[in-house]
């Protein structure tokens, strides 16, 4: 059973998210847990004539470097990756952490040196990515450690996982087709709109979306998805949310997370476990205060929270929103090294309205 949906999953991020033509330089970025993925993802790149090239780390291996690296090396830009984001035309990256929470007794300074470090790369991605010059995609294998941490075996967190992909069934490819055609209506009833306003029990929040673009997030950049999502006009933001599910980043959960905007800056924030981590994060850069997306979850098959943000942040019935980094192609002009979502539970008592119509109550659509 599980052969036979490891083989259409790497299907499906070849043929339908990555979208591999022949001659198309593949960069596999991997732990050794992910071995199968990798193996299957290599050989059907083979098959359709692309270039693949693996880099390939051990899981415990960022654990080990951030412990032991001096400023030297923390501030070491990789070269090959470098390279590869530069000037392949494809990345697939898969999660396949055997402890998900390994980084957590990390010094947070370390961490935030190192991701300047890699920021570089990052912009590469998304400029490129927007450009349509890099058909990047993220994912993940699953391992005991993400089982865990969902609080599942691994044999049910397996089922959890190819279930949200729609590996377990026989054309995974026309399932995300049809969810593109859905989420595009959506888009559409926001389109052309200005005021974004979310009224909850953890939710008082305006925002704009006036000129910014909605992306359809449906297989081709994350997998599993099911999101639509922009740039909210940087300065726009106000109001108050509480989110409803710990944020973590780094191997840090943060929990019980409450932020204020003003102009669309934070200018309070709390929270009830790791709040230090939370302010050091914030002080990361002038752009960590600001949102870099704001984005609607549709994926009523991740029905749970699991800890981990690819599966979490596309939980029907939820929205999230990032400090950071936004992405160029939504119009987004905020720039930070780092881009940290949260999640927010919209299923009771809930609403968002565009321009005061209301679009969607108790977590989902109205039309």
């Amino acid at each position: 059973m599980s052969d036979a949906r490891i083989e259409r999953f790497a299907k499906v991020l070849v043929d339908y998210s990555a979208r591999i033509q022949p001659g198309d330089r593949v960069l596999i970025e991997a732990t050794t847990a992910a071995e199968p993925l990798v193996r299957a993802l290599y050989s059907h790149i083979i098959q359709v004539g692309g270039n693949p090239q693996i880099l390939l780390d051990f899981p415990d291996q960022m654990e080990i470097f951030l412990t032991n690296a001096g400023n030297e090396q923390l501030d070491f830009v990789p070269p090959l990756m470098k390279l590869a984001y530069e000037t392949f035309e494809s990345r697939i990256r898969i999660h396949s952490q055997t402890n998900p929470r390994a980084l957590g007794g990390i010094d947070s300074a370390r961490m935030g040196r190192r991701q300047k470090a890699l920021s570089s790369i990052l912009e590469t991605q998304m400029r490129r990515g927007a450009a349509g010059q890099l058909k990047w995609v993220t994912t993940l294998f699953p391992t005991e450690g993400y089982a865990v941490e969902g609080g599942m075996s691994l044999r049910a967190y397996e089922d959890f996982v190819y279930r949200a992909c729609h590996a377990n069934e026989a054309d995974p490819v026309a399932y995300w087709k049809k969810v593109e055609a859905e989420q595009a209506i959506m888009i559409e009833k926001i389109h052309g709109h200005n005021l974004v306003t979310l009224h909850g029990p953890n939710v008082d929040l305006s925002l704009s979306v006036k000129g910014r673009t909605f992306m359809n997030s449906c297989g081709t950049h994350n997998m599993p998805d099911g999101e639509i999502y922009t740039g909210p006009v940087e300065e726009s933001v106000n109001g108050w949310v509480k989110f409803t599910y710990p944020a973590i980043f780094n191997g840090v959960a943060v929990e019980g997370i409450e932020l204020t905007f003003s102009k669309g800056r934070v200018e309070k924030a709390k929270a009830v476990k790791n709040e230090k981590f939370l302010f050091e994060m914030l002080a990361t850069d002038p752009g960590a205060r600001f949102l870099g997306e704001f984005a609607i979850g549709t994926n009523f098959e991740i029905d749970k929270f699991t800890g981990n943000i690819l599966f979490d942040e596309k939980i029907g019935g939820s929205f999230h929103m990032a400090l950071g980094a936004g992405y160029p192609e939504t119009g987004s002009k905020n720039k930070s090294v780092i881009h940290w979502d949260m999640i927010c539970d919209m299923r009771q008592d809930a609403e968002i309205a565009v321009d005061s119509d209301v679009i969607y109550r108790n977590g989902k659509f109205v039309f």
